[in-house]
């Protein structure tokens, strides 16, 4: 996995954001889309597993340092939050 090979890398090089974290973000902001998607569908189960890709995501961020502050909306975190309990 693409961000499992670049999790040595620091979040910022020479001003620039490092390709861990651009990749991380990425994936980030895919995982909102599907999770909105399913949300909006009405399916419960993707609800759930697009819930948890995000929170797995967001996890790894925190273990990496990764400042992810202005990335999720308040509602989108809350609510994934919600359907992995």
């Amino acid at each position: 996995m693409i961000l499992g090979a670049l999790r040595d890398e620091k979040q910022w090089r020479g001003g620039e954001m490092s390709e861990f974290t651009a990749v991380l973000r990425h994936n980030i902001e895919g995982s909102q889309r599907s999770l909105k998607a399913a949300q909006q569908a009405d399916h419960p189960y993707e609800v759930h597993l697009h819930s948890a890709r995000l929170m797995d995501l967001l996890d790894r961020a925190a273990e990496n340092g990764v400042d992810t502050t202005g990335w999720i909306h308040r509602d989108t975190l809350a609510s994934a939050a919600a359907n992995c309990a």
